[in-house]
């Protein structure tokens, strides 16, 4: 848990904001990733283009499903062995590359996916949590139908879609999206604790995808 608390405990005062993400994947991405990364690498891009261009009517349900489908195929690797860090926090286009990552990949490339589906960004939080069997921690995205919604928990170690009270191996410490950070308790109170920004790992993974020629970056204040 050491590396979670070193992650949270950080400076507040900076102001959140409300993101929004598209992702252009041209046929020119797919031969560079192809011609760089190998044959295999191309696919999992094409296949992530296919999911999302997922049709606009389809319910929460069904994106959530695919979504977590989809991701959960890639193999699990951890950071040092995958980045030579401690922690890294990939893009979804560096995970699929890749081609293996951690908890942290699968919940951060499941999010911006389902926000590029259209999917509302107060729905989604991604959470941070102590995994009990494990002895360690977890990260896992969670979807809330409303605010006060007790939370659909999508994990990569366990493929099925659960509800929260169902997943007595978990324990809920924070959670986060682009628009703030919470207290897993007070998440149906509102009561924001700050910015995500305030993670470090977060605002350097924004900062990149930013930069890379795949996603388009709306912020608004």
């Amino acid at each position: 848990m050491a590396k979670f608390f070193a992650v949270v405990v950080l400076l507040w005062g900076l102001n959140a904001a409300s993101l929004s993400y598209a992702f252009e994947i041209t046929p020119e991405l797919i031969e560079k990733v192809a011609q760089d990364y190998g044959e295999y690498a191309k696919r999992r891009l094409v296949g992530w283009q296919k999911l999302l261009q997922q049709k606009p009517e389809q319910s929460d349900q069904e994106k959530l499903q695919l979504v977590n489908d989809f991701f959960n195929l890639i193999p699990y690797l951890p950071d040092i062995e995958n980045w030579g860090q401690q922690d890294y926090w990939a893009s979804p286009l560096e995970f699929l590359v890749a081609g293996a990552g951690d908890c942290e990949d699968y919940s951060i490339a499941k999010y911006f996916s389902l926000l590029a589906l259209g999917m509302a960004e107060e729905k989604l939080m991604i959470t941070y949590a102590k995994a009990i069997d494990l002895g360690q921690a977890h990260m896992v995205l969670t979807y809330y139908a409303t605010p006060s919604s007790m939370p659909l928990v999508l994990d990569n170690l366990i493929g099925d879609i659960l509800p929260a009270d169902q997943r007595q191996d978990l324990t809920p410490i924070y959670s986060f999206n682009g628009s703030g950070l919470w207290s897993a308790k007070q998440r149906g109170l509102g009561n924001k604790l700050g910015a995500p920004n305030q993670l470090n790992l977060w605002a350097d993974l924004v900062e990149r995808m930013d930069n890379q020629e795949i996603s388009t970056f709306n912020r608004t204040d």
